[in-house]
């Protein structure tokens, strides 16, 4: 009998890894007595592309903050290692989110807990170019074409915006079906979103299933190309900006990608997205957080089995990292509103900003129960700090809506001390610090 080569058609390696997986489910262990301060989490499981996105979304969507990381894999098969806090930075106790994680991470589905198909809202996603008073404008044309927005998350870069909007009808306070009005609604969101006739043009887009908002913000962002810097005096400002460093590690045959910057919620899911999202595989890593600073390393391939192999290549990941980590930087002075839900409240919220003065670089809106929660980082039009008599202006205007400044950020490191730390980077990474964790893995990958 001859023999013959049989080339397996992609939905059968599709079903292929879908029984594997079911045959292999992950196997979550929790341990609270461990470390002094943090949760930590163990899964180990059947490895596919995009699984360690999956479980990272999941414990964001839970608002715990990874705090140390330890990523392996070996084969066919991975084992991570998470330290999680809360939100106080206190370790994990109510047993209710403990059985979430539990269940969400052994799930076959890794469907993310934040996110459920929904027929109750319809989900609108803008992309177009940055300006003052926007979001007011979009806020506005929504009023008046009876949308209630229910949820939203609003991110700027690099000259553009990005958002993800939840709306119903303010009516039957249900999603929004009738493609007539569906299609007037993006006419008119997209002539408010256009600015000239330039290569960047406004996009809308209407979805009623199932959408992650920060990861389409990243995604539609990405898509953008909003990593590239046109402005030639921001491109001079390096020293502000995360540091990002990716070398090779020809003795594996991996990329090594090494980023510092400022800790922050849900830093680790920015990177890991975009290296995911730009369809690169993580086999090694170890994430470290303190004082304030954030340490990532990362052991890559491309989803084809090759390191990165040009210098084109190798800074376009520099460039989409450091914009992953940009997007969500909390830019400007940090506002919480909480009150009564209304029709039309967030219209009357942003149109208060503008008249004095401010702009909105990140927002994000939800409510609950028939309250609304907003968090908006604001900053003048000028680019100076918001002041005082400005904050006092929007409180009495906005009647008794309760607004907070949550806090103050920091000035921006000096360019000596911005040196000294891309120094730092470098200096632990050459050092041997690195390559000595990563010769604690025993890989056959």
């Amino acid at each position: 009998m001859g023999s013959y080569d049989y080339e397996v058609p992609e939905w059968e390696g599709d079903v292929f890894a879908r029984l594997i997986s079911r045959m292999n489910p992950p196997r979550v262990e929790i341990d609270n007595e461990a470390c002094d301060d943090t949760t930590v989490i163990r899964v180990d499981s059947f490895k596919k592309h995009g699984i360690l996105l999956q479980m990272i979304q999941v414990l964001i969507d839970l608002n715990l903050i990874v705090t140390k990381a330890y990523i392996s894999s070996d084969g066919s098969w991975f084992m991570d290692v998470f330290n999680v806090t809360d939100r106080d930075g206190n370790k994990v106790w109510d047993k209710e989110i403990l059985a979430l994680i539990q269940t969400s991470l052994e799930s076959d589905a890794w469907n993310s807990v934040g996110v459920r198909p929904s027929q109750e809202h319809t989900s609108i996603e803008l992309i177009g170019t940055d300006r003052p008073g926007l979001l007011s404008e979009v806020c506005a044309v929504l009023v008046d074409l009876k949308c209630n927005v229910v949820k939203a998350e609003v991110w700027t870069h690099n000259t553009r915006v990005a958002a993800v909007v939840h709306v119903t009808d303010d009516a039957t306070g249900l999603a929004i079906e009738d493609l007539d009005r569906l299609s007037t609604i993006r006419e008119l969101l997209c002539n408010v979103l256009k600015v000239d006739n330039g290569s960047k043009t406004a996009k809308m887009t209407v979805s009623m299933g199932l959408t992650h908002a920060e990861r389409r913000l990243h995604q539609m962002m990405f898509d953008d190309r909003d990593y590239e810097r046109f402005d030639k005096a921001e491109e001079g400002d390096e020293t502000s900006r995360p540091q990002v460093a990716v070398l090779d590690c020809a003795e594996k045959d991996y990329s090594v990608v090494i980023l510092r910057s400022k800790d922050r919620p849900k830093l680790l899911f920015d990177t890991i997205c975009t290296l995911t999202d730009m369809n690169y595989i993580v086999f090694h890593g170890t994430v470290n957080t303190g004082n304030s600073d954030a340490y990532q390393e990362y052991y890559i391939r491309h989803a084809d089995g090759l390191p990165i192999s040009s210098e084109a290549e190798r800074r376009r990941v520099m460039q989409c990292l450091q914009a992953a980590i940009e997007r969500r930087a909390s830019e400007g002075l940090e506002l919480e509103l909480r009150t009564e839900d209304r029709v039309g409240l967030l219209s009357d919220i942003t149109r208060v900003f503008r008249e004095n003065g401010l702009c909105i670089k990140r927002a994000e809106i939800s409510t609950d129960d028939g309250k609304a929660v907003d968090t908006f980082y604001v900053s003048e039009m000028s680019g100076n700090n918001v002041e005082a008599k400005t904050i006092d202006s929007i409180r009495k205007q906005l009647g008794q809506t309760i607004l907070r400044v949550k806090n103050h950020l920091q000035p921006a490191k000096p360019p000596e001390e911005a040196s000294s730390s891309t120094g730092f980077l470098f200096g632990n990474f050459f050092k041997g610090c690195s390559f000595q964790s990563f010769r604690l893995i025993r890989s056959y990958s």
